[in-house]
């Protein structure tokens, strides 16, 4: 459980700046996810910028439609996607309103409520690895679209960020965004705490495979 110096909430101001900027500042922040059985929180160990216009890797590089509205809204809100048919994925939007940048929330250690995460994610074998990723880490929190467009900063909402303890820059790693191709791979947007057993495994892009079509008899 994180100290009461470390529980003040971070102002609308702390994600109305560049995405660069924010995303390692995010590392050792605590998201409060509140639920009806109550809350949970999650220390952030691992995160990664996404830079809108100048980003191919962001869902906002080719402009706003229905699924990343929320993206060109004022900063501190929640855009929550859906992806590969199954998972969830949770990203905060920072920039001036209409710049549509986001960081998604890789992986955290649940510091609070890891009763009600462990419940959401039964077949998790130990807490390190409960949201060790952004996938499992919705899912620790219990996150669907329903929450898509929360406001992080009114305060009487399903999250908020409090200020935390951010680790010492020293502490600080950057490299490639996980699963991101073309011209965004290199980008090295990706930051975690070095050390951290919540982090989650570095996975390169890997191309679809094409079907190859057969002329002849299934050997």
């Amino acid at each position: 459980m994180i100290s009461t110096s470390e529980r003040t909430p971070l102002a609308r101001a702390f994600f109305d700046r560049p995405v660069l900027e924010i995303a390692p500042d995010l590392l050792g922040r605590v998201l409060v996810r509140s639920t009806p059985h109550g809350p949970i929180e999650l220390r952030l160990t691992e995160v990664e910028a996404y830079d809108g216009p100048n980003d191919p890797g962001s869902h906002a590089y080719r402009g706003r439609t229905d699924r990343n509205a929320v993206m060109f809204g004022p900063p501190g809100h929640a855009y929550v996607y859906f992806t590969y048919g199954m998972w969830h994925c949770l990203n905060l939007v920072c920039g001036p309103e209409g710049r549509a940048a986001g960081i998604l929330l890789r992986a955290g250690e649940i510091v609070q409520g890891a009763e009600l995460a462990r419940a959401h994610r039964p077949t998790s074998r130990k807490d390190s690895d409960l949201a060790q990723g952004p996938a499992r880490l919705a899912t620790a929190l219990s996150v669907g679209r329903d929450l898509n467009g929360s406001d992080a900063c009114s305060g009487d909402g399903p999250f908020r960020v409090l200020t935390g303890t951010p680790p010492p820059p020293a502490l600080i790693r950057t490299g490639p965004r996980t699963g991101v191709g073309g011209d965004g791979a290199t980008h090295p947007w990706r930051y975690w705490i070095d050390g951290d057993p919540t982090v989650s495994p570095y996975r390169a892009h890997a191309p679809r495979k094409r079907a190859v079509k057969r002329t002849g008899p299934t050997p």
